[in-house]
């Protein structure tokens, strides 16, 4: 009885921990007013709290999940995102450097509002995958949906 409650303990432990780094980043974004005709630069933001990394966009590891950014919308065309570079860093459980980010990320793309049309405001749906570390362990990957508004001139 009491090794399986000393296993549960341990089970609902890791869950907890698990679950706090997968939750602890914040993605937000910004959307200026838009054009009819014109581009605007958006951008979305990911905040990585002291003792986290993300990985990369392009991690240099098979088995690293790498950040990316989808914006979607629709009659609006929308640019490629742009992806900063990361740091190599050299962690225990990988045999070779993984590129990471840290802190706070910028990931801006363009925004192109028809010229003909209608609308007052537009909205662009963002999905912003990423997997979350420490220096010892990756949580599960996590995909994050945020909506970007602005009016439209």
């Amino acid at each position: 009885m009491r090794v399986m409650f000393n296993k549960l303990m341990i089970a609902a432990s890791l869950a907890f921990c698990f679950s706090i780094g997968a939750a602890a980043q914040s993605v937000s974004g910004s959307l200026p007013a838009a054009t009819r005709g014109k581009a605007v630069r958006a951008a979305v933001v990911l905040n990585i709290p002291s003792g986290l990394h993300v990985n990369s966009s392009r991690p240099g590891s098979e088995y690293a999940i790498a950040t990316s950014i989808r914006p979607s919308a629709s009659r609006l065309k929308i640019g490629a995102v742009s992806y900063p570079r990361g740091r190599n860093r050299r962690f225990p459980f990988a045999d070779a450097p993984v590129n990471v980010y840290q802190g706070r990320v910028l990931f801006p793309f363009t925004v192109t509002v028809p010229a003909n049309y209608r609308g007052r405001s537009i909205s662009v749906n963002v999905a912003v995958r990423y997997q979350a570390c420490t220096d010892e362990v990756c949580y599960a990957p996590k995909t994050q949906n945020i909506t970007l508004t602005a009016r439209v001139k």
